[in-house]
């Protein structure tokens, strides 16, 4: 059974209150709850930190026995070169996830410090970009 933790970054905590024209009505945890149902060949766990240094601790502490890591890292993705660099430093493959089409918001969200180090990207597609991303592991 493959081992993958979804990381979630700043105010990702607020899904279902924040801005749900954006990011939908559905809190998090409820669709977290969906897809361990849904996907029970996978052993998955789930992380959420408003602060930086937290969410690269949980990249280094998982980053060596993982099987995968699925990462929205939210708005660290544009300004955390110490994310970038903690992605690098590991050997479990990174999806960097985002809710949103980044490409189609402010021109600062198309700057991504997590791309040139993951396996991949998936952006756009809501909730479902999670789900794309454990399908891709």
């Amino acid at each position: 059974m493959k081992k993958i933790i979804i990381i979630n970054g700043p105010n990702l905590n607020l899904l279902g209150k924040r801005e749900p024209g954006i990011y939908g009505a559905q809190t998090f945890e409820d669709f977290f709850t969906e897809l361990k149902r849904k996907y029970t060949g996978f052993e998955l766990s789930y992380f959420q930190s408003n602060i930086e240094g937290e969410l690269i601790d949980k990249i280094q502490e998982v980053g060596f026995s993982y099987d995968g890591i699925i990462l929205n890292a939210a708005a660290y993705t544009h300004t955390s070169v110490g994310i970038g660099d903690a992605i690098k430093a590991i050997e479990t493959p990174v999806i960097e996830v985002h809710i949103s089409n980044t490409f189609a918001r402010e021109e600062f969200r198309h700057q991504s410090y997590i791309s040139p180090n993951a396996k991949g990207v998936i952006l756009g597609f809501g909730l479902q970009s999670y789900e794309l991303a454990l399908q891709s592991f």
